[in-house]
């Protein structure tokens, strides 16, 4: 699946997903988001991924961008739960 390259790509694909949580559409996950210089990001992600296991939580990085100052945004997600 490509990755939205412009713009405006990311903001429909955002409006998409917020539209259906409106509607009532049932999404289990958690999301996150920081803004963090690069070390720090790299670091907080790791703490993620090794507090919520993926094969437990399905933690991943749902999105990521570098800010124009050098600072890297991204968006963690994971269920709230093991089950």
């Amino acid at each position: 699946m490509d990755r939205p390259r412009r713009p405006a790509d990311i903001a429909q694909r955002n409006a998409a997903r917020l539209a259906a949580r409106r509607r009532g559409a049932a999404d289990p996950f958690l999301r996150e988001s920081y803004v963090l210089d690069r070390e720090a990001a790299r670091a907080k992600a790791r703490e993620l991924l090794q507090r919520f296991p993926k094969a437990a939580y399905m933690t991943e990085v749902e999105s990521w961008r570098e800010l124009s100052d050098g600072r890297i945004e991204f968006t963690m997600r994971r269920l709230p739960s093991a089950d």
